[in-house]
């Protein structure tokens, strides 16, 4: 399976566990997705995404999305989509 970065972790919130991610590739929900750190190290589908508080299926490079993750990240942690 290929990994392609698509985008860094800005933010974490621990409730709700969700993150912020600044995006520099596109992203649709159903992809799968993993977030690797020096700590790091997920992988998940990713179900629901939020661009200013609003639902979105889609989102591109630049954009600063949230995202529910099933456990903590931290800044600086790169996000990959991985493609098979």
């Amino acid at each position: 399976m290929e990994e392609i970065q698509v985008g860094r972790i800005s933010d974490f919130f621990a409730k709700p566990v969700v993150a912020g991610v600044e995006l520099h590739g596109t992203v649709k929900t159903g992809d799968l997705i993993r977030i690797k750190g020096a700590t790091t190290d997920l992988e998940f589908v990713l179900a629901s995404m939020q661009i200013e508080h609003m639902p979105v299926a889609e989102a591109k490079e630049g954009d600063l999305i949230g995202i529910k993750v099933p456990d903590r990240v931290r800044v600086g942690d790169h996000v990959y989509k991985v493609i098979e």
